[in-house]
């Protein structure tokens, strides 16, 4: 596993926090943009974002659920 700058480590805390806290407990990569930069972000924070929340896919901690031509996010229930 690859070693996390401690930006990216706070990011994902909080993309993990906003997701456990949406109702239904989905968003849109949109969403969570909104959420973590709710102001005019720069390309930059974006891309950060976007790496963030593959990186959470790829450990298995975030499910990529896509409905009707629309993908949204959620914490990976633990079963």
């Amino acid at each position: 596993m690859k070693e996390c700058p401690p930006d990216q480590v706070q990011i994902a805390r909080e993309i993990l926090d906003h997701l456990s806290r949406q109702p239904g407990e989905e968003d849109t990569l949109e969403g969570i943009m909104l959420h973590r930069l709710p102001e005019k972000p720069a390309i930059r924070q974006i891309t950060l974002i976007q790496e963030v929340v593959a990186d959470l896919v790829t450990q298995g901690l975030v499910e990529k659920i896509t409905k009707e031509g629309r993908t949204r996010y959620r914490v990976k229930s633990r079963l």
